[in-house]
């Protein structure tokens, strides 16, 4: 920590003294009313128990079973745990948790269901398993306590190892399907071993908190052959999903034997809250109405309600000076993925691909359209914030950087070069792009208008959000789709991975040998410095390609109600764990009652 941060949290600490002191000699225990966060050093209210936490809901889960999709994750998030989670407990100058949703460092994580870990040698993993920890009072479970065994079973059934699975999961393709496993073992009630055919790094953590290392029920998935339905699931977890009515809501309530404590004040155990409410609210207009009422607490990435960009929310800052924002950044969403499965003028020359980036005058859009707050320089498919695996901008070869920046009129010439002179009334090609229902549509407009002027007409699809996954998974959209990049928030195999030809998940359907090759080598890197190489070469190979199109990075908004208490606008603890953090916030009640809510 730097001596500036230090002396902040010094002087934060010693007026919490202050204001203790002062509250004591008016009669009352100070420690009931202030406390200091040991992670920010802030001052705030002292945790409360009660009240129900409200919050909105865009996209709701498909299931509660995450071997069915990363969507499904959200429906068991809260309920069901993992062996690890990212430290809730750790100074907020080392690492901030508002940004990076999955990708964390190795030093971040602590013991969720394991207690602890060793690894006596690369390829083996050794977890004690924490004692006293009980299912759910609810059948079949009906509270026992958890063991080794559950947690073979359900990494058997990842992994098709044993316990009558014979294959990995058909369907579940999260970074734990890249692990080479051997085996997994319960050598006795709380210790499981995890050997590897090879060492493969970054295996541990993908173990610990990725989005399919969930533990569920054995008893529910012996009797009902998954736990897709929600009225089927049990856990171990802060809260129970106790009704969910489609379309409308969900609600969870307060698991009273809960095992753990809250890491920033050990004395008290979790969760505050008595439950939770999510509604569900698939417009826009909606989600800001509630919040400008009070009908919800919070707005954001926890939520999967992501819609407050910077014109929401200086809007409602003029109505409700009262709520606090958290911007977050993650990834461009304004990008677009050419279909290289197929045969359009697209895929078969590069040239025209680049006339589409050279296009767009990405400074100008986001000083105009962005108001300066997007992140407008191009990226490749990794982000800023994957520290070591990306190349900034700066610092691209000149004839990559060439083909990212504004020139309408090369990017004409690219065109005639291509085969593509303009037509009588101007236009060259006529192409459509399907885009995410809930995405930028004017965004998406403006761009089409920049691509219109160099002679490319781009009609613009909506599309609802299981067409629009369907059509990126089996590459049936037509020559472009909405798509991400500049990913801050993924391991750095999982979005390279997104552009090879042998992987389960290539949205835009790119086949190139030496590609693959380069993915290969960072997929088997025995080091991190080498997989870090291997990462950027086929990052910059990728980009020189242009296989996407960079649009701006422009931020979203987390909004919370002012009697909200104990969060910093933090976004995940792993990956899909964001219910872990509601576990972890409580309300100043006597605001909340003197707010009238």
């Amino acid at each position: 920590m730097d001596t500036q941060k230090g002396s902040s949290k010094l002087s934060a600490t010693l007026l919490a003294l202050i204001l203790g002191a002062s509250v004591f000699m008016a009669g009352q225990v100070w420690a009931a009313k202030y406390v200091t966060d040991p992670t920010t050093g802030k001052v705030v209210s002292a945790p409360e128990y009660g009240g129900t936490m409200t919050f909105a809901v865009q996209r709701e889960p498909p299931t509660t079973d995450p071997m069915f999709g990363g969507g499904a994750s959200r429906g068991v998030d809260g309920v069901a745990e993992k062996l690890g989670m990212v430290d809730w407990g750790i100074d907020r100058d080392v690492y901030d948790l508002t940004g990076a949703f999955f990708y964390f460092p190795s030093s971040a994580l602590k013991g969720r269901l394991a207690e602890s870990w060793e690894t006596p040698d690369a390829t083996t993993f050794i977890f004690k398993i924490r004692q006293g920890v009980h299912w759910h009072k609810k059948a079949p479970m009906n509270g026992r306590e958890l063991t080794a065994q559950d947690i073979e079973y359900n990494f058997h059934r990842v992994w098709g190892l044993g316990s009558g699975f014979t294959a990995p999961h058909e369907i579940y393709t999260g970074a734990l399907t890249r692990i080479p496993v051997e085996s997994v073992t319960a050598t006795d009630k709380y210790t499981v071993v995890i050997k590897l055919k090879q060492p493969q790094l970054g295996a541990l953590d993908s173990i610990l908190i990725d989005h399919g290392a969930f533990i569920l029920p054995p008893e529910v998935i012996k009797q009902h052959g998954d736990v897709k339905e929600w009225r089927n699931l049990v856990g171990t977890g802060p809260f129970m999903l106790t009704d969910w009515v489609d379309g409308s809501s969900m609600t969870w309530t307060k698991n009273p034997d809960y095992w753990g404590f809250d890491e920033k004040f050990p004395q008290n155990r979790l969760p505050y809250f008595d439950g939770l409410s999510a509604l569900i609210m698939k417009e826009p207009a909606t989600i800001v109405a509630a919040l400008r009422s009070g009908q919800v607490d919070y707005v954001g990435w926890i939520g999967v309600a992501e819609m407050l960009y910077t014109a929401e929310k200086e809007n409602i800052e003029r109505t409700n000076p009262e709520i606090t924002f958290y911007p977050w950044s993650i990834r461009s969403e304004n990008a677009s993925a050419f279909n290289m499965s197929k045969e359009t003028p697209f895929s078969k020359d590069i040239r025209v691909r680049r006339a589409m980036q050279m296009a767009l005058d990405l400074e100008t859009m986001n000083k105009t359209y962005f108001k300066g707050e997007a992140r407008w320089k191009p990226r490749g498919v990794l982000g800023d914030a994957i520290v070591g695996y990306n190349t900034p901008f700066e610092e691209w070869p000149e004839a990559v950087r060439k083909g990212y920046m504004y020139d309408p009129e090369g990017a004409k010439k690219l065109l005639d070069e291509a085969g593509y002179p303009p037509g009588p009334d101007g236009i060259r090609i006529k192409t459509t792009e399907h885009l995410f229902e809930h995405a930028d549509f004017d965004y998406a407009q403006l761009a089409a208008a920049y691509w219109k002027a160099i002679g490319v007409e781009v009609k613009i699809i909506r599309s609802e959000a299981a067409t629009h996954g369907a059509r990126l998974r089996e590459q049936t959209y037509g020559a472009m789709i909405g798509w991400i990049s500049g990913i801050d928030y993924l391991e750095p195999l999982s979005p390279i991975g997104w552009g090879y030809s042998k992987g389960g998940f290539n949205p835009s359907g790119y086949n190139d040998p030496e590609f693959d090759r380069l993915y290969e080598a960072a997929r088997d890197a025995a080091t991190i410095e080498e997989q870090q190489r291997a990462v950027k070469a086929a990052d910059m190979y990728f980009t020189k390609n242009h296989i996407y199109v960079w649009g701006p990075n422009a931020p979203k908004f987390n909004a919370v109600q002012p009697w909200v208490r104990g969060y910093a606008g933090e976004q995940s603890l792993g990956s899909d764990d964001r219910m872990v953090i509601l576990s972890r916030l409580w309300f100043d009640n006597g605001m909340k009652k003197e707010m009238g809510h």
